[in-house]
């Protein structure tokens, strides 16, 4: 059983550290991260109810393109509510980092709880494959879904077609993960499209490194304790 556990955990946390330390400019408390990924984790009840209750009453049929979409949207759908009524009205969120470590807080929380029950029920076997699709699959999902939930903070435009991006896109992209895995199953198809997630991923965690470091540029005070690794191109618009 602490096998389990370990095996169910580490991923997560894993990646988890890996982008809070991508946070250079003012990381965010422990504690706030902490309550977001723990908030993640809790979420599975109810959607392991929803979900129950669309294959029992036979809403949506279990095998069919319906529900590898619907079960998309039912994830993500509680993830970004998470991120909007728990981090993004937080005070804490004050710089357009903020997005991607609260975002992949809370994907990874739930990941995180899904990988062990999956482990506990499946076997051990499984935790390598896991770690490499599904829980790096949430994650990445989080950061765009976090990226863009930043961009609807910090914009003085229009913000809710910035929140149906943060909602919907992680919604399509979870969907086509899903559709890929359950009706391909094989390496052959999952590696591009983890290799697409991941450059698409990396990219965005660039670009809101960038606006971070424009962000904290506008104000004196703190001006003066950053600084660029040397060569860096620094560009002013939060694209």
């Amino acid at each position: 059983m602490l096998g389990i556990l370990l095996a169910g955990i580490a991923p997560g946390f894993a990646l988890l550290s890996y982008f809070y330390l991508k946070d250079k400019y003012e990381p965010e408390p422990v504690t706030m991260v902490l309550n977001t990924f723990f908030s993640g984790a809790l979420i599975i009840i109810p959607i392991a109810f929803i979900e129950y209750v669309l294959k029992i009453e036979n809403i949506v049929q279990y095998d069919s393109i319906y529900a590898i979409f619907s079960s998309g949207l039912i994830e993500e759908f509680f993830k970004w509510s998470i991120l909007f009524f728990i981090a993004y009205k937080s005070a804490e969120f004050d710089e357009p980092f903020d997005g991607i470590v609260y975002g992949t807080s809370i994907s990874l929380g739930f990941a995180t709880a899904e990988n062990i029950l999956y482990l506990m029920n499946n076997g051990m076997e499984y935790a390598l494959t896991r770690a490499l699709l599904p829980v790096s699959g949430h994650a990445l999902f989080g950061v765009i879904m976090g990226y863009y939930i930043s961009k609807a903070k910090f914009t003085k435009k229009a913000k809710w077609p910035l929140f149906l991006v943060s909602l919907l896109l992680p919604v399509l992209l979870h969907g086509i993960f899903n559709f890929l895995l359950l009706n391909q199953g094989s390496w052959f198809t999952m590696s591009p499209y983890m290799m697409f997630l991941w450059w698409l991923g990396l990219k965005k965690v660039q670009l809101a490194e960038i606006s971070s470091y424009n962000h904290f540029q506008k104000k004196p005070i703190i001006r003066t304790r950053l600084s660029l690794k040397s060569g860096k191109k620094v560009i002013p618009s939060y694209k």
